[in-house]
């Protein structure tokens, strides 16, 4: 027998009043409660089986499911009913459920509790407590939706600006091409990159990393940011001041228990020098034309978190050939289906075989998740090659 088979044709639609889905393995249980509920203006359905109950919550929406604990093959232990339970919430059915339970068995209307269930009548039940216990389960679930429909718009609000944030206008220079990419692991973004242009044949790159995740750490991104862009062009020509200067900036609008690890790198294509600062972020990879390999590590310390950044900068030379591939570390940590990380080693892999920025972005940004079983932490790319 199928799902619908035997189940009735209730519209399940919200009326003047709720609709319920009532399993009981008691024929005078269930008219009673079908009675109860049609003359207080709410409609039933009712259900003899654990069996039944399910195809039905799954098939057809209700505000709310009343159901017995206790069944044909189970008629103390209750065990049937919380694996009922058990059964609805693995099915992604969220409608609010109450329990009933007979008088002597509070304790596995505990349980039932602790395993989804929303509230509990006891048997024999009093109308009035009955009525009254479905009809708070449904508004309560009708806020609940209310409240994350109005959650989901504001993050939607909060996508769309953090978007905007992203560089939409590249600078075209002569000896090097370069893209970036950012997969968020929620609504919104702890990390980010940024071009920060500083006249003819000189741009700055900025990759950085929040901790924390969500909205918290999406407002520190966009602090972080507009303390890089609120600097002067000359003040990019010089890592060591500029990231001084934004990590000032950036400690005073920041709590104690949160930093960024950030790269920074100004490039001049005059010289084809990239003069780098690295704050305690991912080495970004370096592999030269000829194939040798080289790892940009830190050179300084996280900013937020001390008074005074302490580091040094480097720099390295962008050959044609050449590809540089910073990254966050969702992205070195993006594991696949067996929990294998993609670590160096996958970067590496990409950065030989992919031939431009774009298509290295899109790689290490696309295959880690889609073999993997979920995104963990955002995960943000950027790769640059020499012309």
């Amino acid at each position: 027998m199928t799902c619908l088979e035997g189940q009735g044709g209730l519209n399940s639609a919200r009326g003047r009043g709720l609709s319920v889905l009532v399993g009981d393995d008691q024929s005078d249980v269930r008219e009673a409660i079908r009675l109860l509920l049609k003359a207080a203006g709410h409609q039933a359905e009712a259900v003899e089986s654990p069996e039944a109950l399910l195809c039905a919550a799954r098939e057809r929406r209700f505000d709310v499911i009343l159901m017995d604990l206790n069944y044909a093959r189970d008629t103390t232990s209750g065990e049937e009913g919380l694996d009922l339970l058990m059964g609805l919430r693995s099915a992604g059915v969220r409608t609010p459920v109450v329990v009933m339970t007979a008088w002597s068995s509070v304790e596995l209307a505990v349980a039932a509790m602790q395993r989804g269930a929303s509230d509990f009548v006891q048997k024999p039940w009093d109308n009035f407590r009955l009525l009254t216990t479905l009809q708070n389960q449904a508004e309560k679930a009708d806020k609940e939706n209310d409240d994350n429909r109005r959650w989901q718009r504001e993050m939607e609000i909060a996508r769309n600006v953090q978007r905007k944030l992203f560089p939409r206008n590249t600078v075209r220079l002569a000896t090097i091409e370069y893209d970036a990419g950012c997969v968020p692991a929620r609504e919104v973004s702890g990390d980010y990159y940024d071009y920060l242009p500083c006249g003819p044949g000189r741009l700055g790159f900025v990759l950085a990393d929040v901790s924390g995740k969500g909205v918290a750490a999406a407002l520190l991104m966009a602090n972080l940011q507009a303390s890089f862009r609120g600097e002067p062009e000359d003040m990019i020509r010089h890592p060591v001041e500029l990231i001084e200067a934004v990590n000032s900036r950036f400690r005073e609008s920041t709590p104690v228990e949160q930093y960024a690890t950030v790269f920074f790198g100004y490039y001049d294509e005059s010289s084809r020098r990239l003069k780098y600062a690295n704050c305690g972020h991912p080495a970004p990879l370096l592999r030269r034309r000829q194939g040798d390999v080289e790892w940009l590590e830190s050179t300084g310390t996280v900013l937020g978190m001390f008074q005074k950044w302490n580091g040094e900068e480097r720099e390295v030379e962008i050959g044609a050939g050449d590809v540089l591939v910073a990254y966050s570390d969702g992205v070195s940590e993006a594991a696949n289906a067996a929990g294998e990380e993609l670590g160096r080693a996958g970067i590496l892999f990409a950065a030989r075989t992919e031939s431009t920025p774009s298509q290295l972005v899109a790689a290490l940004l696309d295959d880690p998740l889609a073999a993997g079983s979920g995104q963990a932490d955002d995960r943000t790319i950027l790769a640059i090659r020499g012309k």
